[in-house]
């Protein structure tokens, strides 16, 4: 396997970049599919282990899954292998990927029941699937751990519209209720829920599919419940991590780059979070332009006090981008408060830039004040592993923004949600190679 990233950094890129199809996305809309017998096809798939894995798992439940092109297939999921949820391979499989939480909504709500297995995945903190538990029950699933094969039964015969508020505004579980509501009885009132542009196209699919969701964008969503689904064809949006990630990358070393296709109107507050950093951006069409430059300097609040970047759920800014605006910020002039409200090991990685030579305070598990070193210092280059996916990210950008070499372990996090990164840097002119 090859299982490291070798990269000189300290030059500055060119040229254009398309973003993937975002994966965040693909794991709520691919699960969709069950929803129907009929064919549904989906374009603008990211070809990452997350979402290979969830399409393998789909094929193995019985769906007829037909590659079309690079990135778009069709799914047929007509006969489902009911049984193949008790099975070991289900438990090997859904127990390693988190993204197969999504399959227990429209599971539930076509057939009545499911199994899966308890969840794994990143280390970014205790990551609840309460939300989702607690929205299937008051729909009326009934939930049975069993200890000995470390799988939770449902039964879910007699799903029944109602009004629920959700105790957290989560993606994942405001789309599994959505998807287990589109087929329950009666009306669906889901207050807090999330608003993401993710959630809202698989809204909208469903809404193509034939069911009745109203509230659209909002944090109140209101579900008729229909008899059937039937198919549809679906676009992806493009991953609004990785343009942000790209507009950082462009800053941080002095880059001129064009990101192609970026569905700006969807992509909320993150181009004005990265110009509060001083980084000039245009909009060329549907393109994103940075300029090369020099120097950025982050803005002060209007009273003079110091930039604080805090996540939010959406519209606020993404939790996903805090990282990498705490590595764009080390080479800034100035100095920001980056403030991880919603995740609380995500931070743990400063350590290395630290070893890098970034001027950074770390204040506590959600915390970190950068003071800019406004490209005075470079950082240097050094050997490192990454903790998780974003994390992942950031550590690639400093590496390339870093003089000499520095080597990234543990590349198969950063490949869990970039497709072939490698290649489409070394194309901005990146020296970054596989050892």
């Amino acid at each position: 396997m090859n299982n490291a990233f070798e990269i000189i950094g300290g030059k500055p890129l060119k040229g254009e970049i398309t973003p993937q199809g975002a994966k965040n996305e693909a794991l709520q809309i691919l699960s969709a599919v069950l929803l129907t017998s009929e064919k549904v096809t989906i374009s603008n798939i990211p070809d990452i282990t997350d979402v290979n894995k969830l399409i393998e798992l789909l094929g193995d439940m019985g769906v007829t899954v037909e590659r079309l092109g690079p990135d778009t297939y069709s799914f047929e999921a007509k006969n489902i292998d009911q049984d193949f949820f008790l099975s070991d391979a289900f438990k090997a499989q859904g127990g390693g990927l988190r993204g197969s939480i999504m399959i227990v909504g429209p599971l539930l709500a076509r057939f009545g029941k499911a199994s899966i297995p308890k969840p794994g995945g990143d280390k970014i903190g205790r990551r609840r699937l309460d939300t989702h538990f607690l929205g299937f029950e008051k729909l009326g699933a009934r939930f049975d751990y069993n200890p000995e094969n470390g799988f939770f039964n449902v039964d879910a015969s007699n799903l029944k519209g109602t009004y629920m508020l959700l105790d957290e505004a989560s993606v994942t579980g405001t789309a599994n209720i959505v998807m287990a509501a589109v087929l329950a009885e009666g009306i669906t009132t889901i207050y807090n829920a999330a608003c993401e542009p993710y959630l809202q196209q698989l809204c909208k699919m469903l809404n193509r599919m034939g069911a009745k969701i109203s509230g659209i964008g909002s944090n109140l969503l209101t579900i008729e419940g229909v008899k059937v689904l039937g198919g549809t064809e679906h676009r992806m949006l493009p991953d609004m991590i990785e343009i942000g990630s790209f507009i950082g990358l462009a800053a941080m070393t002095g880059s001129e780059i064009t990101i192609k296709d970026v569905k700006y109107k969807e992509l909320g507050m993150i181009p004005d979070v990265f110009r509060r950093l001083g980084i000039q951006l245009e909009l060329r069409g549907d393109d994103i332009y940075i300029p090369a430059q020099e120097h950025y300097e982050i803005e002060t609040f209007i009273d003079g006090s110091i930039m604080t970047i805090a996540d939010a759920p959406w519209p606020g800014f993404t939790p996903d981008l805090l990282s990498i605006v705490l590595v764009v910020a080390i080479q800034a002039k100035g100095s920001v408060l980056i403030h991880q409200k919603m995740f609380e090991s995500r931070l743990f990685f400063v350590d290395k830039l630290l070893d890098m030579g970034a001027q950074i305070i770390l204040c506590d598990p959600h915390r970190a004040t950068v003071i800019g070193l406004d490209h005075q210092v470079k950082l240097r280059g050094i050997s490192m592993t990454s903790p998780d996916i974003r994390a992942g990210v950031s550590l690639l950008i400093a590496a390339l923004s870093a003089q000499g070499k520095s080597t990234i372990y543990n590349i198969e996090q950063i490949q869990r949600g970039y497709q072939h990164i490698d290649d489409r840097l070394r194309a901005l002119g990146a020296d970054i190679k596989r050892i």
